[in-house]
Order: structure tokens, then C-alpha cells, then sequence
């Protein structure tokens, strides 16, 4: 829609009706897939790379994709139109492009003309090659367009003069109907940037599609379609997905459009994050007056526009232009009324229900991650995927080069480093630069090994991390300088190091003493080691007069030159852990599928370390408290890929060996219980869940050895 005075656009055309005067008809598909379970791969920004599209549903196991916007539609005539702007922002992020031609094209001193002169369609979009058959599509495909699309190839699909095998474009007139694992999933979708000042503008578009030199925008009479189009094929039956390009999560106008169309769930891209977020507006709004108020903001953006062409706008529409135009202002006033306050009919309205049902889902580029719906036997479940952010430059830093905190208020514990000739005393603070005082010698190599790291440590990298031993230089004034820094660093762990020091004397108790060791002029103070790697085994360093330190034992020495000796102590167990063995191998997805209604209160599937051939035919799975774990007892399924798997609840070896020894039995490959674990034991007494011949302390016997937790 083209008012005499509308804002700026890229459109040259004299000012006439953008939608001709018809009957307005429904395109509406419907894709039966003969399978009681699918998957549908949900992507955002594949950006012309079409050929990834079958790798893509191929890894996910995908019977369809639905991709939301930023799809690739150019073609070699589509370059005459893109703006030096626009052909700069797709070189910039095109995947089809080598990273050192980009770094050449996207040069400051290359002129928009040379980039022009050097891009081909071929390095923007792979579409000629879908549209000639050198690429085939294996799956069905459906998709909005983007922000970055040519409006003359979607006006091509829309008028019937382009198809292809597999590709469904989904506009305001056309919706498409998965029937699929128990579930009828309607499709509606919405393509274009949401740009409020180009709302009734459609640029060079010859209908209701908007767009202009290589970009696209949604339009007021593209709402207003595809609200005539979502009544029209309305179902109660039906579970309604809305796929968009811009977020509902940032466009109030999008989530209004929701809202009408009574949408269940909704896909969006846009944001291009590197992690796809899903929500809904009850888990990120304060309360319901927030999720009003983004409603209202949108609703006021729309209005500013409305109000300055209206008089232009009601001039030039027909009557079918009228009543679409009708429906777009009615998505946006669609803002839901206050709760508990009484309406003008006196009747008291309550709470949106899509304010707690309604689900959103914002997908990042294909390149960093995609959204997997699992479809079986009528639920809809959701597996995301992504890249997320790399962390790993972080294990680059060097403590020398990190500044302590501003304006930090902690203080410092005594000095760890003891001179016949200094006396201990507190310090100022961290001192990166200072050199104590009669310092004759470095440390030993053992101990500048086990140096401890940077106070605030890198987050988890896949992978070991292998401690990066400094090298001795000779120079007592470095070695003073690391001392310095690893005092600084001791002072934030000091009362962890305390409280772990008690629980290691109770787990050591009876454990051999450690051996002497000769130091030269130096003494370490254990009792300012920080914990390595979250154990607090202490130094043997102490023990130089052939005595135990004053807080207890310490662990044996041996010729690894200062490796540390772990404690043994283990994690605490979940009482609450039912073990399967499977006849057949069956995935995490399948076992809380198994579980029914109790699936709800699973925390986690754990897989152990099987034999050859026994892969994923044993798995451990963990529920929440007690009640759960016994409607997981209770409500699963007889059978599981076509077997009946066993399942019991779990305990731990050393429970086990103790109970085998209680009835008569030898414990454990060593003949003995270990003497651990019993707390376990116990939990499941007070829960009444244990079986067996009641032992001596009132405790039944544990399950059999299958049935242990790794």
C-alpha cells in the first residue's frame, strides 16, 4: 500500500493500488507423513547456502525443515538491484565466500564499485543451482523470507512462474498442514523485517509483498492477509506454528499477530545470537502488566505511522484492500484488558491464556545451531542445538597481566612464605611487583609446579585441561615475584581451604602419614595451599622435621615430583535412581518416553561405560525426590523398542558389598566392603523402598549387582 506521501522507500513507481481488486483465495497444502514419529529441523539464516539444507535434515534425522526467513532467494538479475549497502552486508556474511576473498572484498580501500565488479550471484545464493536441478531438495522445505531477499523472486513463487520440488514459501496467502506423529501442525507465516514507518509501503512489490534493493519488510496488508487466511482454515483440531522472521520476543506487533491467531508455538529468527533462547511470556515478563505493556508499545509505534497517512491510505484502497486493512488494525488493538478489573459489559475478565501457553522459540544462524520438534504420539517435544561462544582465549591470560578487582574490600590472610629472619605479619594487598625481603633461594621445582591458578578460572572447556608448568629461571627475584602472586591468590580460598581441611581429616582418618622431605631455607605454609582441581590434599612441604602438620595427616609421598594424591572421595549419590537393562539399545528421548506421565520428574539419563556390544542397553535414570521415583515405578511402559526392559532402583557398590556379606556372601572383587556409602543405604530405608532381609541396622539389602550405580 503507497500513500501520495509516504515515507522514504526505494520505490519509483507512481503512486496506485498495490493489490488489484480480487477475490482473495487460500493456497493451503496439506503433507500427510506416513509415520507414527518425525522430526522437524527448525533453522534460521541459511543465507544461500541451499546445498547444507539436506545435510542439515540428514544429521537431525528430519522428515521436513522449516526455516525462518534470510533464505537466499537471488538470481544473477537480482544484483542489478541491491544497493552498494545491502551487496556489502550480504558479502560480509555469506557463507559461500573463501574468509580471505571476503577479508580482500570488505578492505577499506576497496570502493563499492570493485566489490560490484567482483561478487557473482554464485557467492551470494546457490538458488540458480536449486532452481535449474543441479541441487535437489530430499526433504520438504518450508520457509518465509528474510530481511535480506529479492522481492522479485518471491513475487515469481507467489505468481506461479517459479516452482520447485520440495520448496514451500510460506506468505499471508498461503499456509501448509503437517500431519505428523499424532499431531496437525499448521503452518502460517509471516516474512520481512518489521519496519514500522515502512508498514504501508510496499517499494517494488506489485501485491501485498514488500521490498526494494535486496531487502524485504512486512506491510499492514500483509497482517491483515494473513489473519483472513488463519480464519478461513481455522480447526480446533489443529496445533497452530507461526513462523516469522522477526521476533516476537522484541516486536510487540508480532507477538498482537500471535495472539489473533491463537498461535501455540512460534519460530522466529533475526537476532542472529549464537545461542537460540525459547521462552514464554510468562517466564520473561515480571508479571502480567509487563506482557501488556510491550502489547501497548508496539500498538503506539504502529499508531504514529497510522495516524500521519491515514487521510493518503483511505483515499486509495478498494473494498477488498478495506477489509484486509480492517484486520491489521484489529491485530493491532488486540491488547488483552487488565485482569480483575470489570469491563464495560460488567463482566470481569481474566488472564490471557497465551500468556502462559503460547511458546516462543528465537533460533540463531544455521551455521551456529537449530531447533529439532520431536513428534510422537501427539506431544511435541524440543531438542536445541547450538555453537554457543568460544571461551577458550580466556586460558591465555596470564596472571601477570590481570589487574586485581577495583575497590576490592577483602583481606588479606598471613603471609604463606617463613624466614628464619622475617617475622609473618598481614599485608596491604596483592602485590604484583614486590620482592620480600631475605629471600635466598626460589621455590623447589615441585612446588613452583603445583602453583595454584588464577582466582577466577576459565569456564569448562571440552577436554582435560593440563596444568602449565612455569619454568625455573634461577632468579630468586622472579621466583619472589610468583610468590607474591600465589599469596594473593591463597587469601580468596581461605575459608574453603578450612572447611574442606575437617572434612579431609574424617575421609583420611587411618591413612599412612607422609613422608619427610628436605627443603632448603624455605617453608611452606600448608595451611595456605588452595585446593587444586576442587580436592585439598595438602603439601608434603610441612612435614620436613619427619612430623605430621598440626591440622592433620598428610597423604604419601612418591617420585612424582610433586603430583598430587587423590583423596577417593566420591560424589554423593541420588538416592532416588531407578537402573534399566534394556533389551535393545535405546536413546535418552526413548527412556523418558517410557516413563509416561512421571517423564516430568526425571532429572537425568546416565548412560554407563558398557562392554562392546552393549552400548546404551544400561542406563541409570535419576528422578527429583522420592514421589517421582515411585510414579516412574508406576507409570511406565510395558514394552520399549519392542522389548520389556528390567527396572529396578539403584544402589551404590559399597551398599551392595556391605548387604552380599549380611547374607552370607563375599563383598566386592577384594572380599571386603569398602565401608563407604552406607548413607545411601539409609536414604533408601527411610524412603521404604529397599527389599529384601532386613539387615542388623534396620536397613534392607540392596538390588543386585546389575543394578549399582556406576
Amino acid at each position: 500500500m503507497q500513500a501520495a506521501s509516504r515515507p522514504a522507500s526505494a520505490s519509483t513507481r507512481p503512486t496506485v493500488s498495490p493489490n488489484p481488486s480480487q477475490p482473495h483465495q487460500v493456497n493451503t497444502q496439506t503433507k500427510v507423513f506416513d509415520t507414527a514419529h518425525g522430526r522437524l529441523l527448525c533453522i534460521a539464516d541459511i543465507r544461500g547456502r541451499l546445498s547444507a539444507l539436506n545435510e542439515l535434515a540428514r544429521e537431525a534425522n528430519a522428515v521436513a525443515v522449516i526455516h525462518t526467513g534470510d533464505f537466499g532467494f537471488f538470481e544473477a538479475s537480482s544484483l542489478d538491484r541491491i544497493n552498494d549497502r545491502t551487496l556489502r552486508h550480504l558479502t560480509m556474511y555469506s557463507p559461500l565466500i573463501p574468509s580471505a576473498q571476503r577479508t580482500h572484498l570488505l578492505a577499506p580501500e576497496n570502493p563499492p564499485a570493485a566489490v560490484r565488479s567482483t561478487v557473482t550471484v554464485s557467492l551470494l545464493s546457490e538458488f540458480p543451482l536449486l532452481q535449474s536441478g543441479q541441487i535437489k531438495l530430499q526433504v520438504p522445505v518450508y520457509t518465509v523470507w528474510g530481511a535480506c531477499e529479492d522481492v522479485a523472486v518471491l513475487e515469481k513463487f507467489r505468481s506461479g512462474t517459479y516452482a520447485i520440488d520440495n520448496l514451500h514459501v510460506l506468505d499471508e496467502a498461503t499456509t501448509c498442514l503437517l500431519d505428523l506423529g499424532g499431531v496437525k501442525l499448521r503452518l502460517l507465516g509471516l516474512g520481512g523485517a518489521v519496519v514500522s514507518h515502512k508498514m504501508f509501503d510496499n517499494g517494488d512489490g506489485q501485491a501485498t509483498i514488500a521490498g526494494g534493493q535486496g531487502t524485504m519488510w512486512t506491510t499492514a496488508l500483509q497482517i491483515g492477509e494473513l489473519v483472513d487466511t488463519a480464519q478461513r482454515v481455522f480447526d480446533q483440531t489443529e496445533t497452530r506454528l507461526l513462523v516469522t522472521h522477526a521476533s516476537p520476543g522484541r516486536e510487540g506487533i508480532i507477538a498482537q499477530l500471535a495472539l489473533v491467531l491463537k498461535a501455540d508455538l512460534t519460530i522466529s529468527a533475526g537476532l542472529h545470537f549464537r545461542y537460540a533462547s525459547s521462552y514464554n511470556e510468562f517466564s520473561v515478563q515480571g508479571d502480567y502488566e509487563g506482557f501488556r505493556r510491550k502489547l501497548t508499545a508496539g500498538k503506539e509505534n504502529f499508531d504514529k505511522v497510522w495516524d500521519s497517512v491515514k487521510l493518503q491510505v483511505n483515499a486509495i484502497i478498494d473494498e477488498n484492500q478495506r477489509v484486509l486493512l480492517d484486520k491489521a488494525l484489529s491485530v493491532i488493538d488486540r491488547i488483552p484488558p487488565p485482569p480483575n478489573q470489570p469491563g464495560p459489559n460488567g463482566h470481569t475478565p481474566g488472564e490471557e491464556p497465551s500468556w502462559k501457553n503460547c511458546w516462543n522459540w528465537n533460533l540463531c544462524d544455521a551455521a551456529y545451531g537449530a531447533l529439532i520438534f520431536d513428534i510422537r504420539d501427539g506431544r511435541v517435544s524440543a531438542e536445541l542445538k547450538s555453537q554457543g561462544f568460544n571461551y577458550a582465549y580466556r586460558k591465555t591470560a596470564t596472571p601477570s597481566t590481570a589487574d586485581p578487582a577495583p575497590n576490592s574490600t577483602t583481606s588479606p590472610p598471613p603471609t604463606t612464605i617463613q624466614n628464619a629472619s622475617t617475622s609473618r605479619g598481614p599485608t596491604a594487598g596483592p602485590v604484583t611487583g614486590a620482592t620480600p625481603v631475605n629471600v635466598e633461594k626460589p621455590l623447589p621445582p615441585h612446588l613452583v609446579a603445583s602453583k595454584s591458578k588464577p582466582s577466577t578460572p576459565p569456564p569448562p572447556q571440552s577436554g582435560r585441561e593440563t596444568p602449565k608448568d612455569p619454568k625455573l629461571n634461577g632468579s630468586a627475584e622472579k621466583s619472589a615475584e610468583k610468590l607474591e602472586k600465589e599469596r594473593a591468590k591463597k587469601e580468596r580460598k581461605k575459608e574453603r581451604k578450612q572447611q574442606e581441611r575437617a572434612e579431609r581429616e574424617a575421609a583420611e582418618k587411618g591413612e599412612g602419614q607422609s613422608s619427610p622431605v628436605q627443603h632448603d631455607h624455605n617453608e611452606v605454609d600448608v595451611n595456605s595451599q588452595p585446593p587444586r582441581s576442587g580436592k585439598n590434599t595438602p603439601d608434603v612441604s610441612e612435614a620436613r622435621h619427619g612430623g605430621a602438620p598440626e591440622d592433620g595427616p598428610l597423604s604419601p609421598t612418591t617420585e612424582s615430583a610433586g603430583a598430587r594424591t587423590p583423596t577417593g572421595r566420591r560424589p554423593a549419590r541420588n538416592p532416588w535412581t531407578l537402573f534399566m537393562r534394556l533389551p535393545y539399545s535405546a536413546s535418552e528421548v526413548e527412556i523418558r518416553e517410557y516413563f509416561g506421565e512421571a517423564k516430568g520428574g526425571i532429572i537425568r539419563v546416565n548412560y554407563p561405560n558398557n562392554y562392546a556390544g552393549k552400548n546404551n542397553k544400561m542406563a541409570y535414570v535419576e528422578f527429583g525426590d522420592e514421589e517421582a521415583m515411585k510414579a516412574g515405578l508406576d507409570k511406565r511402559a510395558e514394552k520399549l523398542n519392542g522389548g520389556v526392559p528390567e527396572v529396578k532402583q539403584a544402589t551404590d557398590r559399597e551398599t551392595r558389598n556391605a548387604e552380599a556379606q549380611q547374607a552370607g556372601f563375599r563383598g566386592g572383587p577384594f572380599g571386603r566392603s569398602r565401608g563407604r556409602g552406607g548413607f545411601v543405604a539409609r536414604g533408601f530405608a527411610a524412603a521404604g523402598l529397599t527389599r529384601g532381609v532386613p539387615r542388623p541396622n534396620g536397613d534392607g539389602p540392596a538390588p543386585p549387582a546389575s543394578s549399582e550405580i556406576p
